[in-house]
């Protein structure tokens, strides 16, 4: 009886300590996932960010600078984020660069500049910014629309342009009708739906009929009951989840400032009016990196999830005449999902 006493009393104290451990695990796994924006925002903060805005031709362009460490370095981001899309590289490419983050228009604290809603009319007002804030050559980076745009800057101004890195644009599968066919459609899809209803809240909107949320099988349900109950009780707040990591959340974390109008562009074409990617990519005269990140199929084996697929990322890196072509192990967002490969191979590209 003593044995069994002293065996149960062993089990009970392996269960309580495992218990414990598993409260604990859960209750960082909640912290990080709840908290990671003002930890990031907090690390800007010490590595000298500091939020600025200028007007071009009468528009506002809100943007981060960084301290003067090295070369300047203007990161343009894609859709549906802002300038904090970078926060996780930013202090580490502060140190070697001096950074410039813009907010594109439609987007964070710029305007909406509906009227500038297309490829050439937003890059040519990024290349005054860099002609007029920046002063200088710098390299030019940007991810996915933002990548796009940085093509247009590299055109309109190939003495501002040290280097160009793309990462992961849309290169042809933006482009109708092939775009239809691409997880990228999701967005401008429901955009142009918003736009054209009496609906007056686009994240909601966009979480009730997003696709991609639907990807999440059968816990769909649950996370658009919990972010729908979230609008109701705090409408002014961001939509995240406490059991999504941080690169689920940030999809909506700035969304409210995200204007659908944007999208729309890219649903009817407008975006890339007059903005041949064929022809841009030929006339590039820059050095270029083309970084190419991972994409896959659909289960039905006909959408397109991800930028480019192999044959659109090898069609634009034949077009482009000086090109260093990386396929990298990684999401979209290279500078969210894999901070230290994006700020080693800005690093690497800035010293050779």
């Amino acid at each position: 009886m003593i044995r069994i006493r002293q065996h149960t009393g062993k089990i009970a104290a392996s269960l309580g300590a495992l218990l414990a451990v598993a409260l604990t695990t859960a209750a960082l796994f909640i912290r990080h996932n709840t908290t990671y924006w003002p930890r990031a925002r907090r690390r800007l903060d010490r590595a000298g960010f500091v939020e600025k805005s200028v007007l071009i031709d009468g528009a506002k362009i809100n943007y981060a600078q960084g301290p003067a460490n090295g070369p300047p370095l203007l990161l343009i981001h894609g859709q549906m984020v802002d300038w904090t899309t970078y926060m996780r590289v930013l202090p580490e490419l502060a140190q070697h660069f001096q950074v410039y983050a813009v907010d594109c228009y439609g987007h964070g604290a710029s305007d909406r500049a509906v009227d500038r809603y297309s490829n050439v009319a937003m890059g040519r007002d990024l290349t005054s910014f860099l002609r007029t804030v920046i002063a200088e050559p710098a390299f030019v980076c940007g991810n996915s629309s933002g990548g796009l745009l940085s093509i247009q800057i590299a055109n309109e101004a190939p003495e501002l342009v040290r280097k160009l890195i793309l990462e992961d644009p849309p290169l042809f599968s933006s482009l109708h009708p092939r775009f239809i066919n691409t997880a990228g459609y999701d967005l401008p899809r429901i955009a142009h739906e918003f736009v054209n209803s009496t609906e007056t809240d686009f994240s909601a909107y966009y979480v009730k009929h997003s696709a991609f949320i639907g990807l999440f099988g059968d816990l769909a349900p649950t996370m658009i009951r919990g972010a729908l109950a979230q609008r109701k009780q705090r409408p002014t707040q961001p939509i995240g989840w406490w059991y999504m990591p941080p690169a689920m959340n940030e999809m909506f974390r700035v969304l409210d400032q995200y204007d659908p109008r944007f999208g729309e562009a890219f649903y009817t074409g407008v975006w890339h009016a007059d903005f041949d990617h064929a022809k841009a990519l030929a006339g590039l005269t820059v050095p270029t990196v083309l970084i190419h990140a991972n994409w896959q199929l659909d289960d039905t084996g006909t959408t397109l999830v991800g930028a480019m697929d192999d044959r659109e990322a090898a069609r634009a890196a034949e077009l482009i005449d000086d090109v260093d072509f990386r396929r990298v192990d990684a999401g979209h967002t290279v500078h969210f999902d894999k901070p230290g490969l994006f700020t080693d191979i800005l690093i690497e590209v800035a010293e050779n």
